[in-house]
């Protein structure tokens, strides 16, 4: 019988969330290194260049992979004849271990779990409390799946009840380009089948937790209906030509997962939930030997791929730029920021919305500025800021009328914008630029200071000012409101359609 002592749970919670902050799992970095190395748009390739390179340095840095640095969701299967030490429940066991981990002090990890969440959604500010799954299994050992998930993907989740003769293949064609990039493609479409409404989604999350094989399963070929099924969506899938960053290009996930139950012969449950360019999960076993040992991965895995600035890319300077230079911006022109710009997300924007609404006057003027939708990870050491990749604009797209009457001259974020957002920049003749999700920790070396201006009890969510320096960006949505989000892919998808590629 195996005696699980308390520090150990929870000093093992603790070293796995740090380790996944800073690590890919090798598998990951090995799928992008071929992605990258077969892909053909220079939009897509670059951005995947870029994600590789921020992989690299975080692993050296010890630093996240991305600003978001998700909420906690523990798998944990005990087995039966294992016991625990002291009266700590296991929930309260993770949760200390997260406590730990997102305020440890030479690796902060960014807080985003807000308590009352249909209310004042106020930060917790560490982190707490984690979404924990137990099962009780055979055997003496704890097995514990942990991963962080972070908000763009995560929002991007969908369940659907389908009648049993309807095509589980369709209705996945059908959803995913509905998803748009806020969940930071090339990256895993986790497939739940069968039980019932909760546990398909419980199952397409757990599925995200096994590594990617999807070229070993191509080459011994399909030997069950789930095999066949994943092999048919990785494929189907990477046709839409979505691509990296939804820019347009070959690879859109590196593998499909799928898991299934028994289910009700009236139903037929499928829940897709897709995991980001920042997966982060690792698997351990706690058998009462002590703290669980957690080898870094092998720096070998790590293609020849250093991202510089494309000896095209155009340097504006933020301090002298004029709304009719951005009108000359062409979607997919590449861009080194440089001067002050602006931070904004959710949050802010529904305060500034509200001082609007009563007359109050603003506490930063956005005259001729630029904002960029970021929440970012406290600084350590001497950093001006820590990772600090953009999150998803739509997110802000009810709000685009509102701030591009403050004067804004543009915005900047990752994915799409809607349809409603897109016309009210082209109305406006504003621009909205894209940074690449899921590289942070490479976006935040263009940012040399950084300062609080308003809503200072925010934290993350404040206004910040950053001082960048050459920040590598690129024009999503013109002044006339065209979008790179919408031509990208559709030629792409044309392009795969016609065997150009």
């Amino acid at each position: 019988m195996a005696l699980i002592k308390t520090q150990d749970f929870i000093e093992s919670i603790a070293d796995a969330l740090q380790y996944i902050s800073y690590y890919h799992p090798e598998d990951y970095i090995r799928a992008l290194a071929v992605a990258y190395e077969k892909e053909q748009s220079p939009a897509a390739k670059d951005a995947i260049a870029q994600i590789l390179t921020n992989s690299r340095m975080c692993a050296e840095g010890k630093r996240p992979l991305c600003q978001d640095t998700g909420i906690v969701v523990a798998f944990v299967k005990v087995g039966m004849q294992a016991q625990f030490e002291g009266d700590m429940t296991l929930e309260d066991m993770v949760n200390e271990g997260v406590r730990r981990a997102y305020l440890h002090p030479d690796n902060t990890l960014r807080a985003s779990i807000v308590n009352d969440p249909a209310g004042a959604r106020k930060n917790t500010r560490d982190n707490t409390p984690a979404i924990t799954h137990v099962e009780m299994v055979a055997g003496d050992k704890v097995d514990i799946q942990i991963a962080a998930k972070g908000g763009g993907s995560e929002n991007k989740s969908k369940l659907v009840m389908l009648n049993p003769n309807e095509s589980i293949v369709d209705w996945v064609l059908e959803v995913v380009p509905k998803m748009g990039a806020g969940w930071c493609p090339p990256g895993m479409l986790g497939i739940g089948i069968g039980g019932s409404a909760e546990k398909a989604m419980l199952l397409a999350k757990e599925s995200l937790m096994q590594p990617i094989d999807i070229q070993a399963l191509q080459a011994r070929g399909a030997q069950n209906r789930i095999e066949e099924l994943r092999l048919e969506l990785y494929e189907k899938v990477n046709q839409l030509g979505i691509g990296a960053q939804g820019l347009g290009g070959l690879t859109t996930v590196l593998d499909v997962k799928i898991l299934d139950y028994p289910t009700h012969a009236a139903s037929l449950p499928v829940a897709i939930i897709p995991n980001c360019a920042a997966t982060r999960h690792v698997h351990f076993t706690l058998d009462g030997s002590g703290v669980a040992e957690l080898a870094p991965p092998n720096p070998d895995i790590y293609p020849d791929v250093h991202w510089t600035p494309s000896p095209q890319a155009k340097r504006v300077n933020l301090e002298t730029v004029t709304r009719e230079e951005t009108h000359t911006w062409k979607t997919g022109d590449t861009l080194l920021l440089t001067g002050k710009i602006l931070t904004g997300r959710d949050a802010a924007h529904k305060r500034i919305k509200t001082m609007l609404d009563k007359g109050e006057p603003l506490p930063v003027d956005f005259n001729n500025r630029f904002i960029y939708y970021v929440g970012p990870v406290d600084a350590v050491r001497d950093e001006a800021v820590g990772p600090a990749g953009p999150t998803t604009a739509t997110r802000m797209d009810s709000y685009t009328d509102m701030m591009l009457n403050t004067g804004l001259l543009g915005s900047i974020g990752k994915a799409e914008r809607g349809e409603e957002a897109l016309a009210e920049i082209a109305r406006h003749k504003s621009v909205y630029l894209m940074a690449v999700g899921g590289a942070a920790y490479l976006v935040s070396k263009a940012i040399k200071k950084s300062r609080v201006l308003a809503f200072e009890d925010l934290g993350m969510e404040a206004i910040y000012e950053f001082e960048v320096v050459d920040m590598p960006v690129t024009v999503a949505v013109s002044a006339n409101g065209e979008s790179v989000h919408n031509t990208g892919p559709a030629q792409w998808k044309k392009k795969i359609a016609l065997h150009a590629v």
